[in-house]
């Protein structure tokens, strides 16, 4: 850790049995799922999914400080819809992502603009910049 760097929080979880009739628990008893493979028949939901979810409240969180330095608010009915894919790609597994940001109401200019503070912000597209396709439009 650098001497500037502050750490905020810490997630713990404890996964066992992974996309196969797995369970993840966190340490604070907030979460606790059943996990299963994308599309099969299992009950649980699955890492993408909860990527997607991750992804999309922390987006949402770095539009929320763009607007506030901006001196606006953001919509009460601004939402993201977030597709996190799962691909195979030579034999080897990848993700790729979109996110459709929409915040009806709000001058389209200002809000592109939102949506791109957002993206270079947001811990969630700092992690995977360079790393997977990602695609951010305002729809």
């Amino acid at each position: 850790m650098s001497q500037t760097e502050k750490l905020l929080y810490t997630a713990r979880t404890h996964t066992s049995g992974g996309r196969q009739d797995g369970m993840s628990r966190s340490s604070d008893g907030r979460l606790d799922v059943r996990l299963s493979p994308p599309g099969g028949a299992g009950i649980g939901t699955n890492p993408e999914q909860l990527f997607a979810a991750g992804w999309s409240a922390c987006f949402e969180g770095a539009m929320e400080i763009a607007a506030r330095k901006r001196k606006i608010v953001l919509p009460s009915k601004s939402a993201i819809d977030a597709e996190i894919d799962l691909v195979l790609d030579e034999g080897s597994y990848a993700l790729r992502a979109r996110l459709g940001v929409s915040l009806p109401g709000l001058d389209r200019e200002v809000a592109r603009d939102l949506v791109h503070d957002a993206h270079q912000t947001c811990p969630y597209s700092k992690a995977v910049r360079g790393n997977i396709d990602v695609s951010v439009e305002l729809i």
